[in-house]
C-alpha cells in the first residue's frame, strides 16, 4: 500500500509512511482511513516518512486540496521525514497550506531524530 499508518495511543501519536509513487487518491484515502480508524484522536500528533517514496504523482492543486482536508488539531506536532529535493518542496508547500489555515505545528525534516524530537519521541537507537 503507497501509504499506511499505525496508531501508538499510549505515546498519542500517529507513524504513517509512504512507499513508490503516491497519488492523490493515495493521500485522500490514507487521510480518510485515519479519520475513521478508532484509535485515531485530531490532537494526537504525526510522523510522515515520505523516504522510500520513489515518486510523487501530484500537482500544486492536488497539494492545496490535501492541506484543504486537514483531520488533525490545531495543537498537533507533525514532523514530515524526506529524504528528496522534491520531497521537501511538496512537504513544504503542504505546510505552507495548513499554515493559511491556522496550523503552526508542521515541520520537515531530512534527520530522523530531529523529526522525532519535534513530535516528543527519544532519537532512534
Amino acid at each position: 500500500m503507497p501509504a499506511d499508518f499505525s496508531i501508538d495511543a499510549q505515546r498519542r501519536m500517529v507513524f504513517s509512511n509512504a512507499t513508490g509513487v503516491l497519488t492523490l487518491s493515495d493521500a485522500l484515502d490514507h487521510m480518510d482511513r485515519l479519520s475513521r480508524h478508532p484509535d485515531f484522536r485530531p490532537a494526537y500528533n504525526q510522523l510522515f516518512d515520505f523516504r522510500k517514496v520513489t515518486e510523487i504523482a501530484l500537482s500544486g492543486d492536488d497539494i492545496q486540496e490535501i492541506a484543504a482536508r486537514n483531520i488533525f488539531a490545531p495543537g498537533s506536532r507533525r514532523a514530515f521525514l524526506v529524504a528528496t529535493g522534491l520531497q521537501f518542496g511538496m512537504a513544504r508547500m503542504f505546510a505552507t497550506y495548513r499554515r493559511f489555515g491556522g496550523e503552526q505545528g508542521i515541520s520537515v525534516f531530512t534527520d530522523a531524530n530531529k523529526a522525532r524530537s519535534w513530535v516528543s519521541l527519544p532519537d532512534e537507537a
